[in-house]
């Protein structure tokens, strides 16, 4: 990445417009509630997602953390535009990524080109596990939820029992996501017996 000394008022007002508009995430809401029982937005998951990742800064190894953190900040900034999709209803290719890619298009418009194509590759990138770094993003991804899902202000049929079967593929994949995995399930069968 090349860095710019010069001041470039269009090249800022594209980013400003951008963030302006990936504030939607702010306002998109998730199906889990947090622990005071209102419903989450993505913009909250994103964040908490970021922050498991530098708990575990020390058991990441040789993972390229700056891009780990970043796959983590774009994984679901399509969703500013067409919302979630609860992970109950999420169901093989049901046109949900294709969709969230093009909606990260239309977000990511006002964007300068090196930025628009950072952002577009990286969500590429975590979409496929394309590398260690998203097979790390979509493992701690799917415990972010499961965690929120134990702690959560739920409905009293709230289904703790889908957390054991969630994700598996893609928190086998890991050793350390493995691992953790098996603690989350663990906190999931404790709430279980509440």
């Amino acid at each position: 990445m090349t860095q710019r000394n010069e001041s470039d008022p269009s090249r800022f007002l594209g980013i400003i417009d951008f963030l302006q508009a990936a504030e939607r995430l702010k306002n998109t809401l998730r199906s889990g509630t947090t622990s005071e029982g209102r419903a989450e937005s993505t913009a909250e998951h994103s964040w908490r997602l970021s922050l498991m990742v530098m708990m575990f800064d020390r058991e990441l190894g040789d993972c390229d953390r700056l891009k780990l953190l970043k796959l983590c900040i774009v994984h679901d900034l399509g969703e500013a535009i067409s919302g979630d999709v609860p992970a109950i209803h999420q169901q093989g290719d049901d046109g949900r990524h294709e969709r969230e890619r093009s909606d990260l298009v239309r977000l990511g418009a006002p964007l300068p080109e090196d930025l628009r194509q950072e952002i577009l590759a990286l969500w590429d990138e975590y979409n496929a596990g394309a590398s260690p770094e998203a097979i790390l993003a979509k493992g701690f991804d799917k415990l972010e939820t499961m965690l929120q899902h134990v702690i959560g202000r739920n409905a009293p049929d709230f289904d703790y029992g889908f957390n054991l079967a969630y994700g598996l593929k893609q928190t086998d994949k890991h050793p350390l996501i493995k691992q953790l995995r098996a603690l989350v399930d663990e906190a999931t069968r404790r709430r279980m017996k509440r």
